[in-house]
């Protein structure tokens, strides 16, 4: 039997899998390097243009092909047509014909060489969700270049049960047709992040994944028994007996309890006691509201808007926004949908010259980066009060860390449907407005922006980044990273009590809300509103169903006993084994 190998990476999304590897071949093509004839050049931009609209139509098709199964495959369709307009992109088309002209080489050869400008490009910008885009270019240029060379692409394969597809990195069109054609076991890359295509179709299909691995598929062979962690972003090939057996026990302890929590994902989240708590779910495509509402969410506590802005050059018109906005209300029906209106940077708005800083985090960004492009937000707004008419709607502004940002943004609105009413545009009553809490100012000064903010929702992976001085991007420091440090109890407890006294609502929609093991703490400090993934709220809610808010504030009574966050992790962690054997395993 072959030595096991434990490979470490991203947890990119949660669950068990053990399968047998299906490895993709994701090499790159040999590539043909050739100096043209005068009499050439014209044949080989027809070449390009012909292999670029043979490439659209490929597109089109697999786009067709997932929507004609009732919805299966959905979530790709935002990602492919993202293709197909860079496809178009004058800073590609342009670019790859004149390289043909003045530089007179072949078109694969002019294709890879603006790849690789504009995956420079990509690499410079500091946001994680951005620069993972650079491997769309890749993608797009990759399927150019094989169509140039009349190789067959979206290859339709056949996976195996609980096949674990192992590869350099997936393109969201492979991603597609590996979900379309099998049961995928998990998936396991070398590239990657928590925003990488691989990870936000595996959140979305609830399937494991691990990315980032480096050299993973490297060494791993086809059919190497494999056994994945997506929680912990763990790999073993060729694990042991004993391994295995491990794993096995894990991935039948979370069945029993995700099968368990699926049974009431319908029922309310009301603890023994009679609190009544709200579950919501965090998305990023409207395609996922069918997975949500599948798991029981009873709303939307965060709609990220930032995907609008995606692989383009051009900012996305008021109609584009008011299209997205209106669909997503529209599938919700009466429940309420909180949309956050753009967290963006000058590093990562299209059509604009990248504004280099040298702390980006902390620089130039969301309601800081709309109040000084006032247009930009404007039409952002307008679209938003034009689709209140649709539905239940709820708006917050990010990175709110002082009161005059929250007028400024507050008077923008007003302003924008003051202008809209003078026009004849329909727009809906006045709706609910509120920040995100995530900077240690905010928390600060928590009871007078409560004076003037319709509700709080905390963004812990903003707060807890900010207030602990840690880049959570940074594999240095990662480890400092603690929710439960006694100065995140602190600034939550702070920020829920201001709210409470000013009669306003709290939420939390950070990574903290949906961790079933912090779920007795956030009760204890009064948290009522909790929004995460599809996949976590019944398992919240199972945990939130099973006590008592006296039960939960006796825990975070003892544990607040303890000064590092070291002891109060292991002091929580060891109560919620015990209580809960199978809650977050």
């Amino acid at each position: 039997m072959s030595a096991t190998i434990s490979f470490q990476g991203i947890g990119a999304s949660p669950g068990i899998a053990i399968g047998r590897a299906l490895v993709l071949d994701s090499r790159r093509v040999r590539l043909p390097k050739l100096k043209l004839q005068p009499h050439e050049i014209d044949l080989e931009v027809l070449r390009f243009k012909t292999a670029v609209a043979l490439s659209n139509t490929q597109l089109e098709d697999l786009k067709v092909k997932l929507a004609s199964q009732d919805g299966e495959g959905q979530e790709h369709a935002l990602i492919l047509e993202a293709h197909r307009m860079m496809l178009h992109d004058p800073l590609f088309m342009v670019e790859v014909a004149r390289l043909i002209k003045e530089d007179t080489i072949n078109a694969e050869w002019a294709v890879r060489r603006v790849c690789r400008r504009l995956r420079h490009q990509f690499d410079n910008i500091d946001d994680e969700y951005f620069r993972e885009r650079r491997s769309d270019i890749e993608f797009v240029a990759d399927r150019v270049v094989r169509n140039l060379l009349g190789e067959v692409v979206d290859e339709e394969l056949e996976v195996p049960p609980d096949a674990i597809i192992v590869a350099h990195d997936i393109s969201p069109a492979d991603a597609a047709m590996l979900v379309r054609n099998g049961k995928v076991g998990a998936f396991v890359t070398d590239l990657g992040s928590h925003t990488s295509h691989t990870a936000i179709v595996a959140r979305a299909r609830e399937t494991p994944a691990v990315v980032g691995l480096g050299k993973a598929s490297e060494s791993i062979r086809p059919g190497d028994m494999v056994a994945v962690d997506g929680r912990r972003g763990l790999v073993l090939v060729n694990p042991s007996e004993q391994q295995l057996s491990l794993f096995r026990e894990t991935m039948r302890r979370q069945l029993v309890s995700e099968e368990e929590a699926l049974k009431t994902a319908e029922l309310p989240a009301v603890t023994t006691d009679g609190l009544r708590v709200r579950l919501n779910g965090n998305i990023e495509f409207p395609e996922e509201i069918p997975s949500l509402l599948a798991h029981g969410a009873e709303g939307i506590g965060l709609y990220r808007t930032e995907f609008l802005f995606l692989n383009r050059t051009n900012a996305p018109t008021e109609e584009e926004h008011y299209e997205s906005y209106k669909q997503v209300l529209q599938a919700m029906g009466n429940r309420p949908v909180t949309i956050r209106t753009l967290d963006l940077g000058g590093d990562k708005v299209p059509g604009k010259k990248p504004e280099k800083e040298i702390n980006p985090a902390m620089g130039l960004r969301a309601i800081r980066y709309c109040l000084k492009h006032r247009d930009m937000f404007r039409v952002q707004l307008r679209a938003l009060l034009r689709a209140s008419v649709h539905g239940n709607l709820r708006v917050m502004f990010p990175l709110v860390s002082s009161i005059s940002e929250l007028r400024e943004a507050r008077s923008e609105l007003e302003a924008c449907r003051s202008e809209l009413t003078r026009q004849g545009v329909p727009v809906g009553k006045r709706f609910p407005v509120g920040i995100m809490v995530e900077t240690p100012s905010a928390a600060w000064i928590a009871d007078r922006l409560a004076q003037e903010a319709d509700f709080f929702s905390i963004g812990t992976n903003d707060l807890i980044q900010y207030s602990l001085a840690i880049d959570r991007q940074n594999r240095d420091v990662a480890y400092l990273y603690r929710p439960l440090h006694l100065a995140i109890i602190r600034s939550l407890q702070a920020i829920i009590d201001a709210a409470k006294h000013a009669g306003i609502s709290v939420a939390m929609c950070g990574e903290m809300a949906g961790d079933p093991h912090l779920s007795l703490v956030l009760l204890a400090l009064g948290l009522e509103e909790f929004s995460m993934t599809s996949g976590q709220i019944p398992l919240v809610k199972n945990v939130i169903r099973s006590v008592s808010k006296a039960e939960a504030v006796g825990l975070l009574t003892q544990a607040m006993q303890f000064s590092s966050a070291e002891e109060i992790e292991r002091f929580v962690s060891a109560e919620m084994d015990k209580r809960f054997a199978t809650a977050g395993d």
